[in-house]
């Protein structure tokens, strides 16, 4: 016969550890903030890196040539009017250095390939990527990665009065770094953008600086993220609610709406004091624990609707509690067990939102088996504190057993 645990004990040091956290994220919002993503403020978000180019490309015909560069290979696409629409393709494993690929880029017609320092090894090269990728008469630098000498607080001193928000991307010679502007109403993003990269090219040489990504939110578009965000929430928890009061009780619905808020609370002081980036990759985060904490609430509930119909001989409705917690608590506990397993996977083997949903996922999953066992139970214990057990049988069962009797 499977063991009883007292979970009921847990219930009064788990609402007061829960309210002190709770209580930790209030005063971290007030002190802190939330780190709020592009998609929830609105701004320019600009990623850049310093570094010595070694080689230039440039174009000098008719045609439309485009370049990508991935770790493996180099691309020439080749379009357009009067031109033979191909691909070339130069592969890193044959073209080991900057010299080769110098060497096989020249062979195509009008296309010049001019080489800083050929020795350098062609799998590790990157472009100004958010500015173009297509060939002209101007032309565009490729960059080494691993060469950056230049650290937050030189970014900083470039920008001077402009500000900005600046965050490091990487560690040491391999860093890159993300410049987030704050806008208003009105600002346009071409503005911003020029006025930022006019003052890193002032302070580090034109050629030396590598737009690597770009995005842009206005403000019109932040606020009505902002807004649906929040209705989207409300209508979840509420239509939660109205699930839960309409396949149980009212007090068990409260109960769960009560964990679901306590979930999202606790996660939220999470991503404050961490100051994770709050985007909608991190929202979609909360959602799926809100979704996860509900479905392991609501196996425990059922176990307690089940236990009020076949324990008759209960005293208190905390026995009953006790019960149900115990008979679920292995699958509660397997069920996080597993899907931790390939949520720390993500955290670990990936980098950028998802790295930040995956550890938001993380939180919210231990919090989750947490609130469905102590914090929607110790409320339901709590409702029902004058519990009969006349109340708790099931009129049916009753009769079937007095038959059984006699």
């Amino acid at each position: 016969m499977k063991k009883t645990l007292n979970f009921n004990k847990g219930f009064i040091p788990a609402a007061i550890f829960s309210c002190v956290i709770i209580a930790l994220g209030i005063v971290g919002f007030f002190v802190k903030g939330i780190n709020l993503g592009l998609d929830f403020r609105p701004g320019l978000i600009e990623e850049v890196r310093v570094a010595n180019p070694v080689a230039e490309i440039t174009y000098n015909g008719a045609a439309k040539v485009s370049m990508d560069l991935s770790a493996g290979q180099m691309d020439i696409i080749i379009s357009g009017t009067g031109a033979d629409n191909e691909t070339r393709s130069i592969n890193f494993a044959v073209a080991k250095t900057v010299a080769d690929v110098a060497a096989e880029v020249n062979k195509i017609s009008n296309v010049t390939m001019t080489v800083k320092n050929g020795s350098y090894d062609s799998t590790k090269l990157f472009l100004n990527s958010a500015v173009t990728n297509q060939l002209s008469t101007t032309p565009i630098y490729i960059y080494p990665a691993g060469t950056s000498e230049v650290t937050t607080n030189d970014i900083r001193n470039a920008l001077g009065e402009a500000g900005g928000n600046i965050k490091q991307l990487g560690t040491g010679a391999d860093a890159s770094y993300q410049i987030r502007m704050g806008v208003s109403e009105g600002d346009a993003q071409n503005e911003i953008q020029t006025s930022i990269n006019e003052k890193l090219f002032k302070a580090f040489g034109k050629e030396k600086v590598a737009i690597v990504k770009t995005d842009f939110i206005g403000a019109g578009m932040s606020k009505n993220t902002t807004i649906k965000s929040i209705i989207m929430f409300i209508a979840v928890v509420g239509l939660i609610w109205l699930y839960a009061t309409i396949r149980f009780h009212w007090d068990f619905a409260l109960g769960s709406v009560i964990a679901l808020l306590h979930d999202t609370l606790i996660m939220f002081t999470f991503i404050i004091w961490t100051q994770i980036e709050f985007s909608t990759t991190v929202l979609a985060a909360v959602l799926t624990i809100v979704g996860y904490s509900i479905n392991a609430t609501v196996v425990i509930l059922d176990r307690v609707r089940y236990n009020l119909k076949m324990m008759p001989e209960a005293k208190t409705f905390n026995e009953i509690l006790n019960k149900s917690l115990s008979d679920t608590f292995t699958r509660s506990v397997l069920t996080t067990i597993t899907t931790l397993f390939a949520v720390v996977s993500l955290f670990v083997f990936t980098t950028g939102s998802i790295k930040d949903f995956s550890l938001a996922m993380i939180v919210g999953l231990i919090c989750g088996m947490y609130s469905s066992i102590f914090i929607s139970s110790a409320f339901i214990s709590a409702s029902r504190k004058n519990w009969k057990p006349e109340f708790g049988v099931h009129h049916s069962l009753k009769h079937v057993r007095a038959d059984e009797d006699e």
